[in-house]
């Protein structure tokens, strides 16, 4: 009898069949699992098959020796010698049918087993199907692993080749990119305040057109037969016959172009720079029709500036007198860079204003951004007033018609003038302190007074006469000192500033323009002590600036008594009392039929004790931007002159009172001007 039971613990089928004589059950199929996990099935597949069919015949057997021991138990015992048995059980129907019942069943079961056996072949025709497929599968990913190693490494070969190509292409482009960036920061960092969009960089170098083009006029109340320029020294005393006539005139002379280059070579900054403006006359100008007016120089200067801090500064340009908005650096005349000059339309602009365009050798250490000192030596030049004199001295002459204007004069001066200049940027303003020091030289002729005076003028002559024997040059050192200090408050809404400057000739240097220097009676120069001031206040904002100047200027009286001078001696010099003053309230008529030449007034000496102006105006700015830009101005300003007391006219038989009579000139005048900026 046959049965199958599932082990425990176990996903196997075992089969059993039952030995009736012995009573014991055995295993069908030693050694052989049935597993449900078909993916598990080893290589002894075909072994237990075989076990199965051998089983199967044992069972065949072991069935037949059944039928046949049934058979033997139905016959008669064999008749024995000993003593008779009992007699066996008969074999009854149920028994053979039960036997029938056992074997169909066991067929049955060997049915069900073949089924399984077919199963199982088949399952396993289909695994080992799938094996011969994944193994083909397997060698084609064999194959085509190694053509993919083969291509990966073909690959990574090309790669490895690609990476040093681009290895060596990013050397070469770093090395470009940093010649470039070194090019571009040396063009760059030549002069970055100076550059606009105008700016062409070429080969290094960049090249910056600037400037502005102006349309201006200006309104006086008092004739001085200028342009937008005003001679303050100039103002007419109230006796002129312009005093009564006021004056206007439009002008787009003070347009003023301007060009920058600049580069850098190793550690040093190389620029130069070149103004210009057309304020400035020739021959054949005229104002009546074409306005043919020639251009002249403002600035024209070449910079080589170190890393280090050290500057060299040469050519044409701001004198250090002029003051600077921060550290010392040339200026621009354009407002943009470091440029402290009043915001006037006037372009002599506002008088106690100091300042010189003329050339310059300059050396300037920087240390840091808090502190500079600079040294300069630059062009001397010396202004002349002085009155009754005798004719015993030289300062120069007129200048040649090959070089200079030969209707200005030119002093000999045997040294330039010395500048040096200290600035302090501590984080809070602007201070300067700076020192002058120049030399003015004159040629001496005592004879030409003291020709009667032997010891002084030996002469063989029985008529001494003047001349020029014994002539000398005779020099005097001059010089000031001054400071100036800028405050920025409000974000920098409202500026402050105040500027003074004071000594012995050095009156040039202020706007007002008044004397260096007048002459002793032995004809030696007498240097005029002069005093500078003025004071800013500016409030700024994007469109709209404000700004007002008050600025005055001094010339101290320097005369002295000369005895030789005419039968009784009389005052030479500048500024003394006892000049006559009392003419300088009379008009007089015409002398000279032209209707272009005033009279000019008769005793009136007039020499300007200070000269004192106030100014107000704005600045409108319709557009800022890419394409430039249009601003529109007004300015007024009302100046007056002072000047020393003089002498009253002698009465009839009396003395003139001197020091009785101080004329003042004065003037009120209104300037506008609409400019276009390049960008």
């Amino acid at each position: 009898m046959f049965r199958h039971e599932r082990l425990p613990g176990r996903d196997a089928i075992m089969i059993f069949a039952r030995d009736r004589r012995k009573g014991e059950n055995f295993s069908v199929i030693p050694g052989m699992n049935w597993s449900k996990r078909t993916k598990r099935r080893d290589v002894h597949f075909m072994k237990s098959t075989k076990q199965l069919f051998l089983t199967v015949l044992t069972l065949a057997a072991l069935h037949a020796g059944a039928w046949a021991q049934t058979s033997d138990s139905t016959s008669p015992p064999p008749t024995k010698k000993h003593k008779p048995a009992a007699a066996a059980p008969a074999i009854t129907a149920a028994d053979v049918q039960a036997l029938q019942d056992a074997i169909a069943a066991q067929q049955q079961q060997i049915q069900q087993l073949t089924q399984q056996l077919q199963q199982l072949q088949q399952s396993w025709q289909q695994a080992q199907q799938s094996s011969q497929q994944a193994q083909s599968v397997a060698a084609d990913a064999a194959n085509k692993a190694a053509a993919a190693q083969t291509q990966a490494s073909q690959e990574q070969q090309a790669v490895g080749e690609l990476k040093s190509d681009v290895a060596d292409l990013k050397t070469s482009t770093s090395n470009t990119a940093m010649t470039l960036q070194e090019s571009l920061k040396e063009v760059k960092n030549a002069a970055p305040e100076w550059e606009t969009p105008m700016s062409i960089h070429l080969k290094g170098i960049t090249i910056t057109p600037g400037g502005f083009i102006a349309a201006e006029f200006v309104r006086r109340s008092r004739e001085l037969g200028a342009d937008v320029t005003t001679p303050f020294n100039s103002l007419t005393l109230p006796g002129a016959s312009q005093s009564q006539l006021p004056e206007f005139f439009g002008s787009a002379r003070q347009s003023r172009p301007t060009i920058f280059v600049g580069g850098r070579v190793k550690n040093v900054d190389l620029s130069a720079y070149v103004s210009t403006d057309f304020l400035s006359a020739g021959v054949t100008s005229s104002a009546t029709q074409t306005n043919s007016y020639t251009l002249r120089l403002r600035q024209a200067w070449a910079q080589a500036k170190f890393d280090n801090g050290w500057k060299l500064l040469g050519g044409q340009m701001w004198s250090l007198v002029t003051e600077n908005k921060a550290g010392i650096a040339p200026s621009d005349d354009l407002g943009k860079v470091n440029d402290a000059r009043p915001s006037t339309i006037d372009p002599g602009y506002n008088v106690g204003f100091s300042f010189a365009r003329q050339y310059g050798l300059r050396v300037t250490k920087d240390f840091g951004d808090k502190v500079s000192i600079a040294f300069a030596i630059e062009n001397p030049q010396g202004t002349l007033t002085t009155h009754e004199n005798a004719d015993n001295f030289l300062l120069g002459e007129a200048g040649a018609s090959n070089t200079y204007n030969t209707g200005g004069t030119y002093t000999a001066n045997p040294a330039p003038d010395f500048i040096a200049k200290i600035a302090f940027d501590p984080g809070f303003g602007h201070y300067e302190i700076f020192g002058l020091a120049d030399r003015f030289t004159d040629r001496v002729f005592p004879c030409v007074e003291n020709f009667a005076n032997p010891a002084i003028c030996p002469t063989t002559s029985s008529t001494p006469a003047a001349s020029a024997i014994g002539a000398y040059n005779a020099s005097k050192e001059g010089g000031g000192i001054g400071g100036n200090a800028r405050w920025a408050f409000a974000n920098k809404h409202i500026v402050f500033g105040l500027h003074g400057f004071g000594g012995s000739g050095i009156g040039r240097y202020g706007a007002a323009q008044l004397s260096d220097l007048s002459i002793n009676p032995n004809g030696t120069v007498h240097l005029i002590k002069d005093l500078q001031g003025l004071s800013t206040l500016e409030w700024h904002s994007k469109k709209l600036d404000v700004y007002s100047y008050v600025g005055a200027e001094y010339a101290a009286r320097t005369f002295a008594f000369d005895p030789l001078l005419g039968a009784s001696g009389g005052y030479v010099g500048y500024g003394a009392p006892q000049f006559a003053n009392y003419g300088c309230y009379t008009e007089l008529a015409p002398t000279v039929n032209t209707g272009f030449t005033p009279t000019a007034l008769a005793h009136c000496t007039g020499d300007t004790r200070a000269v004192i102006e106030g100014t107000a105006g704005f600045w409108y700015t319709f557009y800022n931007g890419a394409k430039g830009r249009f601003r529109f101005g007004t300015q007024y300003s009302y100046v007056t002159r002072q000047t020393w007391s003089g002498a009253t006219a002698a009465p009839a038989g009396g003395t003139a009172t001197p020091g009785a009579l101080t004329p003042e000139g004065l003037d009120g005048m209104v300037f506008t001007s609409f400019r276009y900026y390049l960008p």
